[in-house]
């Protein structure tokens, strides 16, 4: 067990690879304003014209497959960067603050930040979303509230790298353990099985956001009572896009599920 952990440490935490990770403005891959604005257009213009043009069908076997495929891919992923967050901020924190608050500055660098950039990447992944609901043709799918979370998603990542973020660990190993939850049942689906629990997949999401919310305090008051927190302006543009998702969330749910058990009489 012991050779486990230190091996699973190794690989998560201290390989070099990891612990020399620096996100450096317009050197490191991702870091630069034109390529946030180039991807987020690019995604943009190809969900628009994709939604508008006749593509050619594929067989709803091949397309189970490959949704199959990229739900494991994604779950996996997911489970990685909750894992390997975890172990990093416990190997990186100086003190249990440190979660809540960056000292500021603080360099974007070490094994947490290199995690945060993995999950800003995964963000791009989770584009083929997209374009799989595209392929199957369920219009509904397609929501507004799907582009935008897709979209104002990445630019949130960018700048928990670019602004050295604080509650950066705590967002990044909830939010992808959430997606674990979620993957799977995405997973599950495409292989013919549609689980019980997909609105504990919208409950699980709204929690988060309302968490997120409450350790916000426990930060602003770090923030204003100390020397203050990194990334205050990063955390503004993200506490907004939380408060925006919420507010969509909610009102998922509640037409997705509160009207449909009311018309069961529940």
């Amino acid at each position: 067990m012991d050779t486990f952990h230190s091996k699973l440490h190794y690989y998560l935490v201290t390989h070099p690879t990891i612990t020399t990770f620096e996100w450096k403005p317009n050197h490191t891959w991702g870091a630069s304003p034109l390529f946030l604005t180039t991807t987020l257009f690019t995604y943009l213009s190809l969900t628009f014209t994709l939604r508008h043009v006749t593509i050619p069908t594929i067989t709803p076997i091949i397309l189970r497959l490959i949704s199959a495929l990229h739900n494991l891919i994604l779950l996996t992923l997911s489970l990685t960067m909750a894992v390997g967050c975890s172990l990093a901020t416990i190997s990186q924190m100086p003190t249990h603050r440190w979660i809540f608050c960056f000292p500021n500055p603080t360099p974007p660098r070490g094994p947490v930040f290199f995690w945060a950039h993995v999950f800003y990447f995964s963000k791009l992944i989770e584009f083929i979303d997209t374009l799989l609901i595209i392929l199957s043709g369920s219009s509904r799918r397609l929501s507004f509230l799907h582009v935008y979370h897709h979209s104002v998603v990445v630019v949130m990542c960018y700048f928990w790298l670019s602004t050295s973020q604080s509650l950066l660990p705590v967002a990044l190993v909830t939010n992808a353990s959430i997606h674990v939850l979620m993957y799977a049942y995405y997973l599950l689906c495409a292989l013919g099985w549609r689980p019980w629990w997909k609105v504990l997949v919208t409950n699980c999401q709204i929690v988060q956001f309302v968490f997120s919310f409450l350790v916000s305090g426990l930060m602003l008051y770090y923030h204003f009572t100390g020397s203050g927190c990194s990334g205050f302006g990063g955390w503004c543009f993200n506490a907004v896009f939380n408060a925006s998702l919420l507010a969509l969330f909610v009102n998922f749910h509640f037409k997705n599920y509160a009207k449909k058990n009311k018309e069961k009489g529940f």
